[in-house]
């Protein structure tokens, strides 16, 4: 195999398509463009994606997820990029100057990835479960607060209703007792009032 002989495989390369060269290419005339209309023309183009202003393919199709606006702001770190930082004691400032995080990270956390062999003490930095008990395990530390479980919510109680059937024949009782002495009352005031000396219209 010499220089001069090197050629790129068959078929790989393709010659471009010259239209408009006349009716014999396939493509001549209107140059594959057909007669007429917007994308006949020169400068034709509308924009990609659209549908000759019927709802366009990526409107119709619905949304899913978001992009957070601070998933830059928060790195992840291996358990193997801290085998390979010389310092022991590790914090946010030692991971950028060891290029393991980008310059504009606020916060960092490591992960259960690679393995680590040797004691590092982290400062604030946060740590996964596992990536704890590996570090405390090769006699490093850390003073990342451990996650407590969240207090499970108690079902609220909700008071049974009280029977009130057997109360209310009692209170219509009482309610009819009380009409029947008003009555009686009245009865007895009518009749102890003096009687008028004439009515009117009445016979003497």
């Amino acid at each position: 195999m010499e220089l001069n002989t090197l050629k790129p495989a068959p078929g790989s390369k393709h010659a471009r398509k010259r239209v408009a060269r006349g009716i014999g290419s396939g493509t001549g005339k209107t140059g594959g463009r057909g007669h007429k209309g917007q994308r006949a023309r020169s400068g034709g183009f509308h924009k990609v994606g659209f549908e000759g202003g019927q709802m366009p393919l990526q409107r119709r199709l619905p949304k899913r997820g978001f992009n957070s606006l601070t998933r830059d702001d928060r790195a992840e770190v291996r358990l193997s990029d801290l085998e390979r930082i010389k310092a022991e004691n590790i914090d946010l400032a030692a991971l950028k100057e060891a290029g393991v995080v980008p310059e504009w990270t606020l916060s960092a956390k490591v992960i259960v990835s690679g393995k680590l062999t040797r004691k590092v003490a982290l400062t604030g930095v946060a740590v996964s479960k596992g990536a704890r008990v590996a570090i405390e395990a090769a006699g490093g530390s850390t003073d990342a607060p451990i996650p407590q479980p969240k207090p499970k919510r108690e079902p609220k109680a909700v008071p049974m209703p009280q029977p009130q059937a057997e109360a209310k024949p009692a209170k219509a009782k009482e309610q009819s007792g009380d009409a029947k002495a008003a009555k009686a009352e009245r009865a007895a005031r009518r009749d102890a009032a003096p009687a008028p000396g004439g009515k009117k219209g009445g016979k003497a």
